[in-house]
């Protein structure tokens, strides 16, 4: 399975949200708390434009924040970027 990222706050409603729905799921994820650290979140703007948490990435491929996961996922998207074997 493709490794899932999820940088996010302690604070978020819609983190919790995204950490929720990938439990449910059965997706393992790794979570990379930004939570009073000024300049991971400014290497995460420098990465995908945006400001806001959570932003979830699958493997390399950025898909944005928990409504844009859900989106996702509704289409039948997010399955097979998991199913991408990395390296």
């Amino acid at each position: 399975m493709t490794p899932v990222t999820l940088y996010s706050t302690d604070y978020c409603g819609y983190c919790r949200a995204a950490k929720r729905y990938f439990e449910e799921k059965g997706i393992p994820f790794t979570e990379i708390d930004l939570s009073g650290d000024d300049a991971g979140r400014e290497a995460l703007h420098a990465r995908t434009g945006r400001t806001t948490v959570p932003q979830i990435f699958v493997g390399d491929t950025h898909v944005g924040g928990y409504t844009d996961l859900v989106a996702l996922d509704r289409a039948g998207g997010l399955a097979p970027l998991l199913a991408v074997n990395p390296g």
